[in-house]
């Protein structure tokens, strides 16, 4: 990604008319807008049209057709509701004159009351000890799939550390669980509606790959076709996204050619920040005789 396509110049979108909104993807060679882009954009799109005092808690999503990356989205938000303490918010991105993605999202205003969080896991490497995806590949060499050193090798405008790499260098069915250190490259402002699209926009990496590891495969085996369905997000506090975040996530199922996956970030001091779930595509392709 070169420096004109900063993940906040990805979230810059453009108004149109009342409740329109056009945003556009970065240079690449992937033939669909990555899921998290979408996600975030909508979002961004959503909370224009909130009264400031209202932040996200939560959004539900629904993935449609994959996005074409040469085109611009059109973003077409639905005031569904405001009350006296929560607003409601539908979006539509679409292209070529059809729906692709859907969202909806809640927002309330600030409130204290009761409050506990699941701790995070303890004695992790910490992310300074640990090799970038760039630099696991040129350490590892052959032992990385062709298909993710491929993918690592790609600039992003976000750094994942993986706590552990057996998944990626062993075809053994392992336990469906994984932890990633993950920051943001670039500065975040420190408005909430700006971190929590940033948090939308991460919360989709990674996520889809825990559902095969409980098979012996990876995502990116040229017999699995993958994609995402649906993504949920629950925003639990306010994080400054000024360092590392540990992304745990685990898949308690597969079936009917679905992987479903959980996931809880947070940041370094244990902080529960974020919970995410999200189901996606995972079929295995079959041969069709000539």
């Amino acid at each position: 990604m070169t420096g004109s396509q900063t993940l906040l110049s990805i979230l810059e979108l453009e108004t149109l008319e009342h409740n329109l909104f056009r945003g556009r993807s970065p240079s690449t060679s992937w033939q669909r807008v990555f899921g998290g882009q979408v996600i975030a954009q909508a979002l961004v799109a959503a909370q224009r049209t909130v009264a400031a005092d209202r932040y996200v808690h939560s959004l539900h999503a629904y993935f449609m057709l994959g996005g074409d990356p040469a085109i611009p989205i059109v973003y077409e938000v639905d005031r569904l509701r405001d009350g006296g303490s929560f607003a409601t918010r539908r979006v539509t991105a679409i292209q070529h004159g059809k729906a692709i993605f859907s969202l909806e999202a809640s927002f309330q205003v600030e409130e204290t009351g009761l409050d506990h969080q699941v701790p995070m896991p303890l004695d992790l490497p910490q992310p300074e000890t640990l090799l970038s995806h760039s630099e696991l590949v040129g350490e590892l060499g052959d032992a990385i799939p062709e298909g993710v050193a491929r993918f690592w090798k790609r600039e992003g405008p976000i750094e994942m550390k993986p706590v552990s790499l057996v998944h990626y260098t062993s075809r053994a069915k392992l336990e469906p669980k994984q932890q990633v250190w993950v920051r943001v490259k670039e500065s975040v402002p420190t408005d909430r509606a700006t971190q929590a699209a940033v948090l939308a926009y991460l919360s989709d990496m990674t996520l889809l790959d825990t559902s095969t590891f409980a098979h012996g495969r990876a995502l990116f085996d040229a017999d699995i076709q993958a994609a995402s369905l649906d993504h949920a997000m629950w925003f639990h506090r306010p994080s400054r996204l000024d360092g590392w975040l540990l992304y745990t996530q685990d898949s308690p199922s597969s079936s009917g050619s679905r992987g479903f996956t959980r996931g809880a970030l947070y940041e370094r001091d244990g902080t529960l920040v974020a919970s995410v779930a999200q189901e996606g595509l995972v079929r295995l392709r079959t041969q069709h005789k000539k």
